[in-house]
């Protein structure tokens, strides 16, 4: 029988953007890339390199040199339904009650899109499916997979509480900063975190 599958998973945050900074339900818009720009990244020919389908996170893996990119659908963000390219601030002052649901209850979906729980359980999934056989003959190397992602912030949320085997309120208590990187490494389901490891 095969050895269990490796899975080397680096989530690499979009760049700031207005919607981010406005805590805006929105992907679009230019990303803000530091002063000095971004050096592109070294990563080796049979790393597998995906991004979220947002403009945000498509243009932060262009700017890391990493133009030939998959887009996963995947790893979009949360659809916020009737929410979407609105305020937080201007949201909690319209609807509170909504927005408190939202907020407490991982299930609500008081905006008509989905849920946190259900935006959880789709990146585990996926998560979990890059460790599949066909995964691994699809890398080129048996035995291991490497991924990097460049994931919007709700995506790297779900999959570190997913990584932890976590309490869905953990979701809120993660801070996801622009530009940083979150390894995680897997085998049979069974997922270790490293924190702020350095872009290579």
């Amino acid at each position: 029988m095969a050895p269990p599958t490796t899975v080397r998973l680096s989530l690499v945050a979009p760049a700031m953007n207005a919607a981010l900074r406005e805590a805006r339900f929105d992907d679009a818009g230019p990303v803000e890339l530091p002063p000095t720009g971004l050096s592109p990244l070294c990563l080796a020919s049979r790393v597998r390199v995906v991004s979220s389908p947002s403009g945000r996170c498509r243009a932060t893996a262009e700017a890391l040199g990493l133009s030939a990119y998959e887009v996963e659908p995947a790893l979009a963000g949360c659809a916020m339904g009737r929410w979407r390219g609105r305020r937080l601030d201007e949201l909690a002052t319209e609807e509170p009650e909504s927005v408190a649901a939202w907020l407490g209850d991982p299930a609500a979906v008081p905006h008509g899109g989905e849920s946190l729980r259900e935006l959880r359980s789709r990146v585990a999934a996926w998560m979990e499916g890059l460790g599949t056989p066909a995964a691994t003959q699809a890398a080129g190397a048996p035995g291991s997979v490497t991924v990097w992602a460049v994931a919007e912030p709700d995506v790297i949320r779900a999959a570190v509480a997913h990584a932890l085997g976590s309490p869905e309120e953990t979701f809120w208590r993660l801070d996801v900063r622009p530009l940083q990187c979150v390894e995680l490494s897997g085998r049979t389901g069974r997922w270790n975190l490293r924190l702020g490891a350095p872009l290579p």
